[in-house]
Parts: structure tokens; sequence; C-alpha cells
């Protein structure tokens, strides 16, 4: 957020529907669809067999025989997220099928024109991206309320697990998101007293998304996760495997480079971090910005709307009130610990597995993907999204604690 000049702004209208958030789900979307309507039956056969097609080597062949299909008959924001996902999907096991020693240079027209489509009226990159791969792919499998996920790649029980686990940090935030709102609105109102508890909410649901997120360690195992989940999350941009991105036949003659997916294009840490003044280093924010283009439109809207808004910081500082201090000092306290907690699961999921993986001691349970679970090597030092992981995990957090107000 930023410190306003002086001039009388009038009230925020920021009503969370207006942004596609669920005052239950978040930036989830709301109950997914699980079908799609019959004419693109050839698209929901190949996404459900993901996994078999790709150990098999079969999946590219089955590509090649699906039908043009035009997105044009998709209705709805809920059919087009489910094309999204499924394209996505679909994209991402055709080129890494044979790993980062097999890509291809080319995807093709049945699926680069009708992905460019759905991708264009969506607003969203056509690639894989957290809107898909979490907020758009969970599902209630029975009436207690289990969870499990739409489509899958290779990985088995660990892909299970961390699409599911980051689910639950999403469904974690949701308080967070909605204190935003109310935070915004005791600074239009000088009520201070509701700005305290809403600041004491979003440090709660900080805290409960740091609890979520270790679940991960219960869930998913490193060298599952590294050998053989990684790879199907990578991108073709800033990517040793695909230096000259990929063809979208039928869009571009040009090859188009793209990122993978990342907890970086997540919209809620994105909010926190404009809520709470935290200004990132100038290469780290320039990657932070650009993950933006990769959010759904109206969540991309919602972070921008914050940061309009008046400064929570400045206000907090010019009150004198010392318990305000308190209240945002814990909730950036939670966002630096939750961040620790991010950089350890990524040195146990990522820094140690390839260390284990390069002395062959990495034994996947499930050998299924490319080569058989063979480690990729092209992005060891860096993240799924194409950042410098370890460095640019640290400049975030580091300038997170920055951000703590003296009390």
């Amino acid at each position: 957020m930023e410190a306003g000049d002086g001039t009388e702004e009038p009230p925020l209208p920021l009503a969370l529907t207006s942004f596609q958030v669920s005052e239950e789900f978040g930036f989830l979307l709301p109950s997914p669809l699980t079908e799609l309507p019959e004419p693109y039956g050839p698209w929901m056969e190949v996404a459900h067999e993901l996994p078999q097609l790709i150990a098999s080597h079969r999946l590219r062949s089955h590509v090649h025989q699906m039908p043009q299909l035009s997105a044009r008959h998709l209705r709805g924001r809920e059919e087009l997220h489910l094309a999204h996902l499924v394209l996505s999907f679909i994209t991402m096991g055709y080129v890494w099928q044979e790993g980062e020693e097999g890509t291809v240079q080319v995807l093709p027209r049945n699926l680069a024109v009708p992905f460019w489509e759905v991708s264009e009226a969506l607003g969203l990159p056509p690639i894989l991206s957290h809107a898909d791969f979490v907020l758009a792919n969970w599902r209630r499998k029975d009436p207690s309320g289990n969870l499990d996920t739409i489509v899958a790649l290779p990985g088995g029980e660990s892909l299970r697990g961390f699409i599911l686990v980051t689910l639950l940090v999403e469904k974690a935030a949701v308080p967070g998101i909605k204190a935003i709102v109310r935070a915004l609105h005791a600074i239009l109102k000088h009520d201070e007293e509701t700005l305290q508890r809403a600041l004491e909410e979003l440090a709660g649901a900080i805290e409960a998304m740091g609890k979520a997120l270790r679940q991960m360690h219960d869930h998913v195992d490193p060298a599952v996760f590294y050998a053989v989940i990684r790879i199907f999350l990578s991108g073709w941009k800033d990517n040793p495997a695909m230096p000259d991105g990929l063809v979208y036949e039928g869009v571009s003659e040009e090859p188009l480079a793209y990122s993978g997916g990342s907890a970086a294009q997540s919209t809620v840490l994105h909010a926190f971090d404009e809520l709470l003044g935290i200004h990132h280093h100038q290469h780290t924010a320039a990657f932070l910005h650009r993950m933006r283009t990769y959010m759904p439109p109206p969540h991309r809207a919602f972070v921008e709307e914050i940061q309009r808004a008046p400064s929570l910081r400045q206000h907090v500082l010019s009150s004198g009130d010392g318990q305000l201090r308190v209240a945002f000092n814990r909730c950036v306290s939670a966002l630096t610990n939750f961040r620790s907690c991010h950089i350890a699961i990524v040195t146990k999921y990522i820094s140690v597995a390839a260390t284990k993986a390069k002395a062959g001691q990495a034994e996947p349970g499930a050998r299924v993907g490319p080569a058989l679970g063979k480690p990729p090597t092209a992005l060891q030092a860096k993240g799924t999204g194409g950042s410098h992981i370890f460095s640019f995990l640290k400049s975030v957090r580091d300038t997170t604690r920055e951000g703590m107000i003296s009390v």
C-alpha cells in the first residue's frame, strides 16, 4: 500500500464478490465443475488417464488423435476454468512426457488453439498455473467432506497431497482475506477498535496457513516430489531444458515463453504484502509482479485495489496507538514465520532431495513419469516459476521481517 498524498479518497467499494472472491472459499473456485459438456469428451478422456498415458509413453500419440475442437461452445466461468485446467494438465504431460531431455518444440494445433482460446477468455496464460493446479482442481469425494483432485499427473498420493495441502493453505487464508476488507474500511472510518480486531484476525489466519503448510511433511514424499512431480510444474521461460520456449501451432509461428506453476502466483500473499506495506527488493519485486499476470484478472485487480488504498502502515504509525502497533507487528511476524516455514519445506523437497538424487539414494516409491523417475537437473537451483529459488525466498522473507514497526 502506498501512503496517500493528502487528498481525500472516496470509500473503497471493496466487496469480495466484485473480485470473484468467495466469502467461504477465498480465491479458490467454489464448487468447481468436474466434467465438461459432451462435445469435449475427448479432452476429459485423455485428462482422466494422464498418469497412465505418461507412464506408458502414450500421451503424445493420444493427443495427436484428439479432434480439433473450438472453445466457443464453453459457457460460463466454471466451464472455462475446467477446460483450462484440463488443457493445461494435458499440455504439461505432452511437453514433459519424456523428461527434460525429450521435450518438444511445438504444441500441436488441436491442443494449442483451444488452449489459447480458453486462456484468452479467462485472461490467463496458456500454461499450468496456480489458478489451475490448486484453485480449480478440487472436488468433494464424499458427503463427509473429504477432498480429492479433479485431474492428476504422475506422482500418485504425493501429488494429491501436494495439491490438497496447498488448497488447505488457501482455505486457511480466508479469514485473513475478509480481515483485509474490514481493516481498510476501519481505516476510512478511523475505527481503531475494529481495525485492531481485523489485524488480530489476519495474524490468526496467517498462523493457521503455516499450520496447514506443515502438513506437507505428512503427505508428500520428497523423493517423489523432486524426481517425478516437479518437472510437470516447470515452464518454458528461464528454463535451460527449453531455452527457446514453445511454438503454439496455429497461434504463433514464433516460440512463446511462459513460467511454470509457482507459489508466487497465489494472490493471498500478494494481498497481505500490499496491506502490510511490505516492499521487496527490485529484482524480487519484478518477479513477483510478473507472477501477477498468472492470476485470474479479478484477483489481480483485488491486489491492485489494496495497493491504491490508504496506507495501513502509515495509519498505525500516525495513530500513536501501542496496541495497534503490537497487532500490526503480529501480522508481520506471522508472515515472516510463514515464509521461513516455506523455505524449510523447499530445502527439504528440493535441495536435500537433489543431493540424495545425485548420490543415487533417492528411490521414489512409485517409479512413474518421465524417464521412470530420473531426477531433473535443469532447475536444480530454480523454482518451477523460473526464479533462483533460495536467494528469492530468503529475500522475500527478510524484507518481510523489515516491515516490523518499532513499539
